[in-house]
């Protein structure tokens, strides 16, 4: 994810999608994954690294969503989020913000209630993504998992979403991968059947997908591109995207 003023990730890998057959989220038909979709939808992830986004130029080369970083534990708000999440719907993009998790900071329904004032809310009116939870590896500490348990982890992001569906009425869209859902939460399935899955490629398990999710919704399959900040597919058309964002 576009971090802002935490340290780079490893460089992404473009690779392959794994082969899947067309799926469905919500009742609405999802396509086929890049390797064989014609019509995926390109978009990107923004946070303070990138300033004042130029949403115009973004949308000329092919930007059609754009997830914005809005908060992080409960210290932080990006400076650039208003420019960059009101810029985005000005210029007609979907957007949306995302919320970078420290569970060893503060329980996930404090985040939760953080993120949701500074930026995290959510309107049915098709321009507005689902909130998104960012969890991944510690950037600051040598524990990948914030000195959690997979049990209290689970519980963790259980919290968080809890109070984003109470004050929003969406559950989060869970950015994860492959490697680190499988070494702090034991590959748990508790959160596939109703959390849309934005897939990080950036590890040597590209191509993997966290148990219990037969598919990614977003795709996150480089770091660098022709957009501005990280780059995205939407796993379908952009008139399902707009019904996915309305919910």
């Amino acid at each position: 994810m576009a971090r802002g003023h935490k340290p780079s990730r490893r460089r992404a890998h473009i690779a392959t999608a794994t082969s899947l057959a067309a799926l469905t989220f919500g009742g609405t038909a999802l396509a086929e994954t890049p390797a064989s979709a014609a019509d995926e939808t390109k978009g990107h992830d923004v946070s303070s690294h990138q300033k004042n986004v130029n949403w115009q130029k973004a949308k000329s080369k092919g930007s059609r969503f754009a997830y914005v970083k809005a908060t992080e534990s409960t210290t932080y708000r990006n400076p650039y989020f208003d420019q960059q999440y009101d810029g985005a719907r000005g210029a007609g993009i979907i957007r949306g913000a995302y919320h970078f998790a420290l569970p060893n900071k503060s329980s996930g329904r404090t985040q939760a209630s953080y993120f949701v004032r500074n930026g995290g809310a959510w309107r049915a009116d098709g321009w507005t993504l689902p909130p998104a939870l960012d969890i991944e590896y510690n950037p600051y500490s040598s524990k990948k998992c914030y000195g959690l348990s997979k049990a209290k982890m689970i519980s963790w992001i259980r919290s968080f979403s809890d109070e984003v569906r109470r004050r929003t009425g969406r559950r989060p869209v869970i950015y994860t991968n492959y490697r680190w859902w499988k070494h702090c939460t034991g590959n748990s399935t508790a959160f596939a059947g109703n959390h849309a899955l934005w897939l990080a490629h950036y590890d040597e398990s590209a191509g993997a997908l966290p148990s219990g999710w037969p598919y990614w919704t977003f795709w996150q399959y480089d770091n660098s591109g022709g957009l501005p900040g990280d780059q995205n597919l939407f796993n379908g058309s952009q008139a399902q995207l707009r019904r996915f964002a309305r919910g």
